[in-house]
């Protein structure tokens, strides 16, 4: 768990199962937006990463020290606090393993300047092995954030090469707690205490390789302690490179006032489908003192408990559950009367109708040039280019600056993708096969033969990376960028 400044040892480190399973949300609150927030003059938050390799012990790890990959010594993950209006300078220092791991920083979520979205070759030359690299921007939304590599990302990610971002200011009343729950699985062999293939051929031609070992915040079994009887945000982020969890919260009210940062009219929650990389805020009536909720995953059978929340201390609020809502984003409005439709398909490739097994081998399927040899999935009957990452394709799209644009994002295959888009965020308008509510996003879940429509602004000048969030299938075929000049 997080607070302001500590990251505490979190809980549920389980094996990991798969099932199907529905998801429904609440209905709304009735509590209207307050106007965004004005950004302050703002200050400078410096922070020094060094990606390495630090032996650690994480509870979830059984008693073993396990070559994790990190962006800095102390607790795991590092933590960038700021507030809205402030700039974050961050001095990046490629110190992995290898003569040929090269590295960088994408910042998931920020509406950023091009050049510091952290995409090598892109937007920015690959950080080397013993080189540096400066990232410095101001984001301009308030909300829940995080960051990770975009190279070789299925085994730094895997290793542990991630960290989270807050930038507060959205909040009119401070909640009784803040906490942020880190949610991924590691591919593990407890008997030997090391880690298991981050990419198979298998996985990536159908619905992911799975890690065997669950983890929230990297903890075994630890619970959240909150205030009691008190309204508490509880910020999750899937940080996993294949799960999409069913979010639950059993024998305690939730309502749901953020979605991937960006604040919602408050909605109760019943359960919420979350992707990789998606992020989602809750605030919660915590338990009577020594009472307990439990944070859950309902997709798999049984249900797997994530974290255990504890109610401390005097009671809190005596009144009904009626969380207050966040200030409203400061995102453009896409004009949906004048915006000009795109159609983007996201299927499988040739490749995913060849046999396939698993091998000792497939470890070196996602060498130093960032991307698999192999390509089964495809945006528009297009594969991004095997072998190698440098190799920039033209773009699925080049958009005018400043043009409003609804696209309709079509799964034309059997397996769930999470699609994210760079340097914007959605507004995400329906489904044809979920009641989804109306809302910002820039990780949009395509179900199994799933049409969803969303429309941005693009506002943001340069070129975006657009891809899938299960990252072997990004690193096989489902990525492209938009252009936006």
């Amino acid at each position: 768990m997080l607070t302001r400044r500590h990251f505490l040892a979190g809980t549920a480190c389980l094996a990991s199962g798969a099932a199907v399973a529905g998801v429904a949300r609440g209905t709304a609150m009735g509590s209207p937006l307050p106007a965004p927030a004005d950004p302050s003059a703002g200050s400078v938050v410096r922070l020094d990463f060094t990606a390495a390799e630090r032996p650690t012990a994480l509870p979830c790890f059984a008693g073993h020290r396990m070559p994790m990959w990190t962006f800095s010594d102390g607790a795991w993950p590092p933590v960038a606090r700021l507030s809205l209006g402030d700039r974050l300078d961050v001095l990046l220092e490629n110190s992995l393993p290898g003569e040929t791991e090269h590295t960088s920083i994408h910042w998931h979520g920020i509406r950023l300047p091009n050049d510091q979205d952290g995409v090598p070759y892109l937007v920015q030359p690959p950080v080397e092995p013993g080189q540096r690299f400066r990232y410095s921007f101001v984001p301009p939304d308030t909300g829940t954030f995080f960051f990770h590599t975009h190279c070789n990302t299925a085994e730094q990610l895997g290793r542990g090469l991630v960290g989270i971002l807050i930038v507060d200011g959205d909040t009119t009343e401070p909640y009784a707690a803040d906490e942020t729950v880190l949610l991924c699985d590691w591919p593990i062999d407890l008997d030997n205490g090391t880690f298991r293939s981050f990419s198979t051929t298998r996985g990536a031609s159908k619905a992911g390789t799975y890690g065997n070992l669950r983890s929230a915040n990297g903890g075994t079994d630890t619970e959240i302690r909150l205030p009691a009887s008190a309204d508490c945000r509880l910020r999750l982020i899937d940080s996993d490179r294949t799960r999409v969890m069913e979010i639950a919260i059993e024998d305690a009210d939730a309502a749901v006032i953020a979605i991937d940062g960006i604040a919602v009219p408050p909605f109760a929650l019943t359960s919420w489908l979350l992707a990789p990389a998606s992020r989602l805020d809750l605030v919660i009536r915590s338990p009577r003192e020594g009472g307990v909720a439990r944070l859950v995953d309902r997709r798999v059978d049984p249900v797997v408990p994530l974290a255990r929340l504890v109610g401390a201390g005097p009671a809190g609020s005596a009144q009904a559950f009626d969380p207050r809502p966040l200030r409203a984003g400061r995102i453009a409005e896409p004009d949906l009367a004048s915006a000009e439709r795109l159609t983007f398909s996201f299927a499988a490739g040739k490749g995913t109708a060849l046999p396939v097994t698993d091998d000792p081998v497939e470890r070196m399927l996602l060498g130093s040039l960032c991307l698999s040899t192999d390509a089964f999935w495809t945006i528009n009957g297009v594969e991004w280019p095997g072998r190698d990452h440098a190799v920039i394709p033209p773009p699925l799209a080049v958009l005018r600056l400043g043009r409003s644009y609804v696209l309709t994002l079509e799964n034309a295959s059997q397996i769930m993708h999470p699609i994210h888009i760079h340097g914007h965020s959605f507004k995400v308008l329906s489904s044809n096969k979920r009641d989804i509510p109306v809302h910002h996003a820039d990780t949009v879940l395509l179900m199994p033969e799933e049409t969803v429509e969303v429309a941005f602004v693009a506002d943001n000048p340069g070129k975006w990376m657009f891809h899938c969030h299960v990252i072997e299938h990004q690193e096989t075929g489902m990525m492209g960028y938009v252009e936006v000049a």
